[in-house]
C-alpha cells in the first residue's frame, strides 16, 4: 500500500474544508497597504512589542515593510532585548542525527527528492544508529533531532524504535536527553505512538505558504502535495497530546516577506485553538545547495542576508515568546551577525549525511541532502559563545520536569523560564567542561560560569547552583533545577 492509499480516509477532512487560515490574498494585501510605514507607524508596533505581547498580521506587516535605516536599528535593539528578558543570555545547543535519506517524495528543491539518482540512499539499522549516537556523545551533544525521510522503511514502528535506541545509549558519562522529531506528517494514531515513545518536540515545517507555489514545488502524486494535510499536522499532535510543536519554512521558495506572515498566521490559529499553546520553536531555514539539485542552486527567492536579519528579527518582535532555531546551514559569520537578534537556540558540530557521525569529519556531498555553510565543531562554537558573552546550554531540564505545552508557555510569557534556563545552563556547561572540553574553551566557560553565577540574586538558586557545581566537580551529573 503506497502513502496515499494508507492516509486516503484522513485526507478526507480536509478536502471537505471550506478553506484554511492561510488566505494567499489577504496576506498580500495587509503587506502592501503597510508598503511604506512612517516611523511613526513602527514606533506604534514597538511600544507593543517591548510588552512581550505577541503582534497582529498588520503589525508585523509594518515591521517586514519598514525600510528606514534608523527604526530597522530600533528594531534589532529590541528584538536582542526581548530575547535576554524572556530567556536570558543563554544559548541552546543541539545536532542533528539524520537516520534515513530514502524518501517517496519529489520536492524540486530537495537533494532527497526521489528522482535523484546522485544521492546515496541508507537507513540505518539499530546498531549503525547506536554508533553514531555513541559518536556525538564522545562530542558532548545531549539534545539531537531525528530527521526522517518519508518512506516505507520509516514507518512509525521504526520512528518509535529509534527514538527509544538513542535514548537507550550511554557512552562514559554522556547520554542523549532530550530527542525531538523532524518527519513526515502523521495521523493522530501514530502521533499517539510517538508521544509514548517519549520525543520531545515534533517538527513539521510547512516549506511554504503559498498554496501555488508549494503546488508546483511537490507533485500532486505524491503524499506531500497534500497541503492541508501538512498544513494541519500539528493540530493533529496537538489533539492528542503531544506536548510541544516546532514550526518553519524553507526560504528562498518564494517571497520572504509572504512566509513571515504565514507563520504568524499559523501561531494565531494554534494560540486560538489550543489555549494559548503556540510554536515551541520556529526554525528559518535558508535554501542551500545541494547535489544533482539545480532549483536549489538558483532559488528565484533567494533571502539575501540583510533581509534575512531583518526576518528574524521581525518573527522574534512578532512572537517574542517562542524559541528561535538558527540552523549551520548559514555560514558561521552570518550567524555571528544574526545570533543578537533573538536567537536562543543553535545546532553545532552538526553532520547532515545519514551516517555522518565518523571519526573523520569530511563532507560527503553524495549523502546530503543540501550543503552546510558552518562545519566547526560543537568545541568551537562553545567557545565562542562564551568569548561573545553569551552562555551556552545544553539543559532539557523543563521538558523531563515537565514544563512543556501549555505549563511552558505560561512560563515564557511572564518571563519566568529564564529563572530555570540560566541556573541550568551554568550547570550543562559545567558539566560539558569537564567531560569534553579543549583547555581553551574550559578557560572561558569557567569565565562565563563565574559572570553568571555572580548575576544570581536570588539567594536560595545561587546556593542550589553553587551545590550543583560543587557535585558535578565531585563526579556527580546531571545537576538542574
Amino acid at each position: 500500500m503506497n502513502f496515499l492509499e494508507k492516509y486516503r480516509q484522513d485526507f478526507a477532512e480536509y478536502d471537505n474544508m471550506e478553506r484554511d487560515f492561510i488566505d494567499d490574498a489577504l496576506i498580500w494585501d495587509q503587506l502592501n497597504k503597510w508598503a511604506n510605514p512612517k516611523p511613526k507607524d513602527v514606533h506604534r508596533v514597538l511600544e507593543k512589542a517591548a510588552s512581550q505581547t505577541r503582534l497582529e498580521p498588520e503589525e508585523m506587516a509594518i515591521l517586514i515593510q519598514n525600510r528606514d535605516e534608523e527604526t530597522i536599528a530600533e528594531m534589532y535593539a529590541l528584538a536582542n532585548r526581548l530575547k535576554r528578558e524572556v530567556y536570558g543570555d543563554r544559548i541552546v545547543f543541539f545536532a542533528p542525527l539524520y537516520i534515513s535519506d530514502k524518501c517517496a517524495n519529489d520536492c524540486l528543491y530537495c537533494g532527497y527528492r526521489s528522482s535523484n539518482h546522485a544521492i546515496k540512499r541508507k537507513t540505518l539499522t539499530m546498531e549503525e544508529l547506536r554508533h553514531q549516537v555513541e559518536l556525538m556523545i564522545g562530542e558532548g551533544q545531549k539534545r539531537t533531532v531525528l530527521v526522517y525521510g518519508e518512506s516505507p522503511e520509516t514507518d512509525i514502528a521504526y520512528i518509535c524504535e529509534t527514538v527509544r535506541q538513542v535514548y537507550s545509549v550511554r557512552s562514559g558519562r554522556g547520554e542523549i536527553r532530550r530527542a525531538n522529531i523532524n518527519c513526515a506528517p502523521l495521523s493522530r494514531d501514530e502521533l499517539r505512538q510517538l508521544k509514548e515513545a517519549g520525543i520531545g518536540t515534533y517538527q513539521v515545517f510547512q516549506e511554504t505558504y503559498h498554496h501555488e507555489t508549494y503546488r508546483k514545488l511537490h507533485p500532486a502524486n505524491t503524499i506531500k502535495g497534500h497541503y492541508r494535510w501538512r498544513l494541519y499536522c500539528h493540530d493533529r499532535a496537538l489533539d492528542v497530546g503531544v506536548d510541544d510543536v516546532g514550526l518553519g519554512v524553507l526560504f528562498g521558495l518564494y517571497d520572504w516577506r509572504f512566509e513571515a506572515m504565514g507563520l504568524l498566521y499559523h501561531t494565531i490559529h494554534l494560540e486560538e485553538k489550543y489555549n494559548g499553546i503556540g510554536p515551541h520553536t520556529i526554525s528559518f531555514p535558508r535554501i542551500q545547495p545541494a547535489l544533482n539539485t539545480p532549483y536549489a542552486s538558483r532559488p528565484e527567492y533567494a533571502v539575501n542576508d540583510a533581509d534575512f536579519k531583518k526576518l528574524v528579527a521581525v518573527i522574534r518582535l512578532s512572537i517574542p515568546y517562542t524559541g528561535m532555531i538558527l540552523t549551520a546551514r548559514e555560514s558561521a559569520q552570518v550567524r555571528r551577525e544574526v545570533i543578537s537578534l533573538g536567537i536562543s537556540q543553535i545546532d553545532a558540530g552538526s553532520r547532515i549525511g545519514v551516517g555522518g557521525y565518523q571519526e573523520a569529519t569530511n563532507a560527503m556531498p553524495d549523502k546530503e541532502q543540501f550543503q552546510l555553510g558552518d562545519t566547526r565543531s560543537l568545541d568551537e562554537v562553545i567557545r565562542e559563545t562564551c568569548l561573545s558573552g553569551n552562555i551556552p546550554s545544553l539543559c532539557t531540564a523543563c521538558y523531563r520536569k515537565g514544563r512543556t505545552g501549555e505549563h511552558f508557555m505560561g512560563l515564557a510569557k511572564s518571563s519566568f523560564v529564564r529563572n530555570f534556563c540560566m541556573p541550568n545552563a551554568i550547570c550543562t556547561l559545567k558539566e560539558y567542561l569537564l567531560d569534553y572540553a579543549s583547555p581553551e574553551t574550559r578557560q572561558a566557560g569557567e569565565a562565563v560560569i563565574d559572570k553568571y553565577l555572580a548575576e544570581i540574586e536570588d539567594g536560595k538558586t545561587r546556593a542550589f547552583v553553587e551545590e550543583a557545581l560543587r557535585k558535578l566537580e565531585t563526579g556527580q551529573r546531571d545537576q538542574y533545577l
